[in-house]
């Protein structure tokens, strides 16, 4: 009995005993079917690394689950966000990274570590449409900051490893919303405030203000930023990029006409994603190119408009494969300003993600600059089919399954991961 007590004494001295047993559980979120709450599990994944606690991204198990060692807080704050999940043991965990490490499984483990600095760039003022990043942040209980042009300019885009971009016209035609909205009290507004900001600048026009806006955040880009847009704030940066010195913009949303020779001095060498797109010049007509299919091309409607994910191999392809990790393959569509991509009119380097190869279209996509990246998806909203100006927003507990809103959040996580070596 004295031997035995010994003993113990000198396993718990010599730190043999409790780390041993601290080391015997993981936790493991999965994220298939057996999920509840899918998008909370993005917050958890986010705790965690606020709590300095690293987690694993399962890539292409189970749905891309999420994994850590057991630690105190966890399981309440899992109980709490109704998250489901299973506590294993360590033999069961290393069964698990075996079957992931096997060269055969398109899978891998990717580790998650820095906790991302968050912004997403949009106005101050109430705007009359929703955001689906914003509405999945605060569902999530992930925390961003929100600046816009102010803060761009003045510099404070280095501060974050990942921005968003709300949805915006950076041509500066105020969403070409003139012909519809031109007299409601938020659209006067909104072109009151724009106007204020370019001139506390020293630009004479709203639209030179967004060339600079957008010029910022190439740098911020290239300089290792993660940034990421939906709707009309993809189509639209590329065409800020494009006609950077160029007047685009009709009178009524600047005071003089728009040179008529504007499509001409286009130069597509400066854009992310898109090359030889043609403008839309009528003010009138909601659209702004003809980078967004039209929906008599497209040939969908609600009840049969579907994308695809593509299948990356996780091994050789971690960037991708974190951005597709999803219970669903097949993602129902939804629309916006600018709905989806003409697949001619994309880049050849730029990743595609997510298409519908019959209508010639993609939804979702992914590129590098210099040592940072972008993502643009397609849509306004994953859960609202036709979102409409003045809506409710979403409420995102009626889909806390969401494929949809899960791509967002495998960006919102992306900085988070560490860096690997190529394989290719």
């Amino acid at each position: 009995m004295i031997f035995q007590r010994f003993l113990l004494f000198l396993l718990v001295v010599t730190g043999l005993a409790v780390p041993t047993l601290a080391r015997a559980n993981h936790v493991l979120i999965p994220m298939d079917q057996a999920q509840k709450e899918h998008l909370k599990a993005y917050g958890i994944a986010y705790w965690l690394l606020t709590k300095q606690v690293e987690v694993d991204w399962l890539l292409n198990y189970r749905g891309g689950s999420f994994a850590c060692e057991v630690a105190t807080g966890v399981e309440n704050e899992l109980a709490v966000r109704n998250v489901s999940y299973q506590v294993i043991s360590e033999a069961q965990y290393t069964s698990i990274l075996s079957e992931i490490a096997d060269p055969n499984a398109n899978m891998d483990v990717m580790k998650l570590e820095k906790v991302p600095k968050i912004a997403v760039y949009t106005p101050k003022g109430k705007q009359p449409w929703d955001d689906a990043v914003t509405l999945v942040l605060g569902y999530a209980e992930i925390p961003y900051d929100q600046i816009y042009d102010d803060d761009v300019l003045d510099g404070k885009l280095p501060k974050y490893d990942w921005l968003h971009l709300h949805h915006e016209d950076f041509t500066g035609q105020y969403g070409k919303f003139f012909a519809s909205y031109r007299n409601r009290p938020w659209y006067q507004q909104q072109q009151r405030d724009t106007e204020a900001a370019a001139k506390r600048h020293g630009f004479a026009k709203v639209s030179q203000m967004k060339a600079a806006v957008v010029t910022k955040m190439q740098e911020f880009i290239a300089g290792g930023g993660f940034q990421f847009a939906m709707c009309s704030a993809t189509d639209t940066y590329d065409i800020a990029l494009a006609g950077l010195g160029v007047d685009m913009v009709e009178s009524m949303y600047d005071g003089d006409p728009a040179d008529p020779a504007a499509q001409s001095k286009l130069n597509f060498n400066r854009t992310l994603a898109f090359k030889d797109f043609q403008l839309v010049r009528d003010p009138y007509q909601y659209e702004f190119s003809s980078i967004d299919m039209d929906m008599r091309e497209r040939g969908v409607y609600e009840d049969n408009d579907y994308f695809q994910l593509f299948t990356f191999s996780a091994k050789y392809d971690p960037v991708p494969t974190m951005l597709t990790q999803d219970h669903e393959k097949t993602i129902k569509g939804f629309m916006g300003q600018t709905t989806a991509f003409r697949k001619s009119l994309i880049k050849s380097d730029v990743v595609i993600m997510g298409d519908n190869k019959a209508s010639g279209e993609v939804r979702y996509m992914h590129g590098t600059l210099g040592k940072g990246t972008w993502t643009f998806y397609g849509g306004h909203d994953p859960e609202d089919y036709q979102h409409m100006v003045e809506e409710e927003p979403t409420d995102l507990a009626l889909h806390p399954n969401s494929p949809g809103y899960r791509l967002i959040l495998n960006n919102v996580l992306f900085p988070a991961a560490k860096k690997k070596k190529q394989k290719t």
